[in-house]
C-alpha cells in the first residue's frame, strides 16, 4: 500500500514527554520515536494530538482523579519529545485536547474533525500513545465521525496495560468497529 500524499494524514496522538519519560510514562514509549519518524517521512500531512492540562485539572489524583498531573500547561512534560523530526515537506497540524476535563479523544472538543475534511482527507492512519486510552478513544472516533478509512499502525503504539490484557482488548475493539490493523512494512512496499 502506498501513501496518497494529498488525501492521507498521520495523526500522532499525544507523543509528549510526560507520556514518554515523565510522570504518566508508557511502558516502551520511548523506543516508539523511530518507527514514528520513519512514518512521518511517508506522508505530507500530519496532525499532533496534545494532551493539555491547566495545574489543577480534576482528573489529576491531587483533586481527586485518577491520573497523577502530567502534561500541565507550560512545561516540559507538555511537549512534544524531542526527538519527534518533522521533515520539510510535511504540513503540520495540532490540536489541544482535555483542558477542562478528561478527554482521551483527539477529536473531543477540538474540530479535528472539520479540519480532516477541510484538508480533503480520505484515509487516517492513528498512532502514539495510549493503544488503551486515548488510541482506542481517538480511533473510535475517527470512525464514526469522518467518513474517512482509519488504519492504526500497531508497530507505533504502546499501551497502559493496567490490566495485562488491556492493550489487546482495545485493539479488538478497534478493529470490531472497522479500523484496519497495519504496519511501517505494509506502507513500504
Amino acid at each position: 500500500m502506498r501513501t496518497n500524499r494529498k488525501t492521507d494524514v498521520l495523526l500522532v496522538v499525544d507523543f509528549q514527554n510526560d507520556f514518554i519519560t515523565g510522570s504518566l510514562a508508557v511502558n516502551g514509549a520511548e523506543e516508539l520515536v523511530g518507527i514514528t519518524n520513519k512514518y512521518l517521512k511517508l506522508f505530507r500531512k500530519a496532525v499532533l494530538s496534545k494532551d493539555r492540562h491547566k495545574a489543577d485539572h480534576p482528573s489529576f489524583k491531587e483533586q481527586g482523579g485518577p491520573w497523577p498531573a502530567h502534561c500541565v500547561d507550560n512545561t516540559y512534560g507538555v511537549e512534544i519529545h524531542s526527538g519527534i523530526s518533522f521533515p520539510d515537506n510535511i504540513m503540520v497540524a495540532s490540536v489541544d485536547k482535555g483542558w477542562h476535563e478528561e478527554a482521551y479523544s483527539a477529536f473531543d472538543r477540538t474540530g479535528l474533525d472539520t479540519m480532516l475534511k477541510t484538508m480533503g482527507v480520505k484515509r487516517i492512519f492513528i498512532c502514539g500513545l495510549a493503544t488503551d486510552y486515548c488510541i482506542k478513544a481517538t480511533t473510535l472516533d475517527a470512525i464514526e465521525k469522518t467518513k474517512a478509512d482509519v488504519f492504526l499502525l500497531t508497530d507505533a503504539i504502546k499501551a497502559v496495560n493496567i490490566n495485562e490484557d488491556d492493550g489487546d482488548k482495545a485493539i479488538k475493539e478497534m478493529t470490531d468497529a472497522g479500523a484496519v490493523l497495519i504496519t511501517l512494512k505494509d506502507l513500504e512496499d
